[in-house]
């Protein structure tokens, strides 16, 4: 008698297989799109911007914990494409995969929720999941740099503080946005796209001048993401400044602009508090401007329900029946993110 084959194992496999190499793919690219730009501190060499930690981190929260091996791969991709492969440079890989692991338990232990339409899911994605979870990789990658005789302890600090700094940007400026695609199941009203046009318009006139100009008119794009903020929460916000951190990376790589006449060490430091106001601004703006949208909208619901409580009362009538609620965080038919994903492989 012939064995039976199960098919459904072999679908999921199959697709397990499939998500673990795109995970890969997905990291080795944005690796290499980070390592187009770099500032030298010291004798080594950083990314301002280090894209594949927003990669991990929200391809944890899409596919499940089961992804890792995926992230490693990428990892692994990305040393290779760099250097050879040797011992220390597996501790660095287990560093890159550690820390958005641990970013992702650290925020699903908080309850944060990938639609990030709460403050409180802002700020955990910014002090666990960027700040305390990037900490593991840098630590990880500098103590491995200094134990190989490449990088002295004087020069411990700088390229720690770059590391630490460039990771926590690529999940605060990457992970928001690509959580803000895999969500995106509703197309826009069209009586809103005239002033997104116009929002675009604006961004491409104000956003190059700025980072660009010598005048050091960095300040100029602040209204123009809170005006992002204001009109397209989370959406606007996290582009605008995706865009600008980018561009203010380009200027400060190229030694143009306000980064201009300045020592490594400076254009490193203008420029990382620069990327990181503009995502902290960003994230914690749009978060409480959402809050206070679902908060009015579950308001609204309630009066209406109030209302219509009061002219059955006042027709002698029963009460129509509730609709189910939710948690009060968030409009009805809003969910928490992907809490009912598996985490296992």
């Amino acid at each position: 008698m012939a064995p039976v084959v199960r098919t459904p194992d072999r679908r999921q496999a199959v697709v397990y297989v499939f998500q673990t190499l795109a995970v890969a793919a997905c990291y080795y690219a944005a690796g290499r799109l980070g390592l187009l730009r770099q500032l030298v501190v010291g004798d080594a060499v950083f990314t301002p911007i280090w894209p594949p930690t927003g990669v991990a981190v929200a391809a944890l929260f899409i596919f499940g914990l089961r992804c890792w091996p995926g992230i490693a791969l990428g990892a692994l991709m990305v040393v290779l494409s760099l250097t050879s492969l040797r011992p220390a440079v597996l501790g660095n890989i287990a560093g890159n995969t550690l820390a958005p692991v641990c970013a992702y338990l650290m925020l699903r232990k908080v309850g944060f929720r990938t639609g990030l339409s709460r403050l409180r899911d802002g700020v955990a994605l910014v002090f666990l999941g960027a700040l305390a979870a990037m900490l593991i990789s840098s630590t990880v990658g500098v103590c491995l740099l200094v134990a190989t005789g490449k990088l002295g302890w004087d020069g411990f600090w700088p390229v720690w503080l770059a590391w630490w700094v460039g990771d926590a940007m690529g999940v605060l400026l990457v992970t928001p946005a690509l959580l803000l695609l895999s969500e995106a199941h509703q197309v826009p009203d069209a009586g809103r796209w005239k002033e997104a046009l116009i929002l675009v318009v604006a961004a491409c006139a104000i956003i190059p001048l700025a980072t660009h100009s010598r005048l050091s008119l960095l300040y100029l794009i602040y209204p123009l993401l809170i005006w992002a903020a204001l009109r397209f929460q989370l959406a606007g916000s996290v582009l605008c400044a995706l865009v600008a951190s980018v561009l203010a990376t380009v200027a400060a790589t190229d030694g143009s602009g306000p980064f201009a006449e300045l020592s490594r060490i400076e254009v490193m430091i203008k420029l990382q508090v620069f990327n990181g106001s503009m995502a902290l601004t960003a994230l914690l703006l749009s978060a409480v401007i959402t809050e206070q949208h679902n908060t009015r909208r579950s308001v609204e619901l309630a009066c209406q329900e109030l209302v219509e409580v009061l002219e059955h009362l006042t027709a002698g009538e029963a009460p129509p029946p509730r609709p189910p609620t939710t948690d009060g965080d968030s409009p009805p038919g809003r969910g928490d993110g992907r809490q009912g994903r598996a985490e296992g492989p």
